[in-house]
């Protein structure tokens, strides 16, 4: 049985560079554990998309999403799988890892013309911005789906 074609969207973050000049500009890139994936996750990948030509998503490690303190059974699902997951959706192009507490360095090589966080960040505290900014891109907050979040459901679940 041959591999499903949206498995050549993960790519090793030593790739991701070479793999990003290829893509439709202009490219976005946004970040972050996509540990279970809900409602306000695909509405807020899909409206990133929309602001440019190709969605680059980068996912913490697991390592690294155990160092945002979301709690000491997280992430639930391993980097490798939440991978597979992100990559399956249509308004993604590329998934890629980074192992440090922020996407920075990953910016500096991957040079997206487009950053986007969600809207419970502050855009203009984030040294991502600046960076992005400092090269011609542009940072980007998009709003949360009310109600949806990772950390609500997993409460929800672990209550029932």
């Amino acid at each position: 049985m041959s591999q499903p074609g949206f498995l050549s969207k993960i790519v090793p973050r030593h790739e991701a560079a070479a793999r990003i000049g290829a893509l439709a500009g202009p490219v976005v890139l946004t970040n972050g554990v996509f540990d279970v994936l809900h409602r306000g996750h695909v509405t807020y990948l899909a409206q990133a998309r929309a602001l440019g030509g190709s969605l680059v998503v980068a996912l913490n490690t697991d390592a690294s999403a155990r160092r945002l303190g979301k709690g000491p059974d997280r992430p639930l699902n391993a980097e490798q799988d939440r991978a597979i997951v992100i990559a399956a959706l249509e308004s993604v192009s590329l998934v890629t890892w980074f192992d440090e507490d922020t996407p920075v360095e990953l910016l500096a090589e991957l040079k997206p013309q487009v950053y986007v966080k969600g809207g419970d960040y502050d855009m203009r505290k984030l040294a991502e911005t600046a960076l992005v900014e400092g090269y011609g891109g542009r940072a980007v907050a998009i709003p949360f789906v009310d109600g949806y979040s990772t950390t609500s459901l997993v409460h929800k679940i672990k209550q029932s």
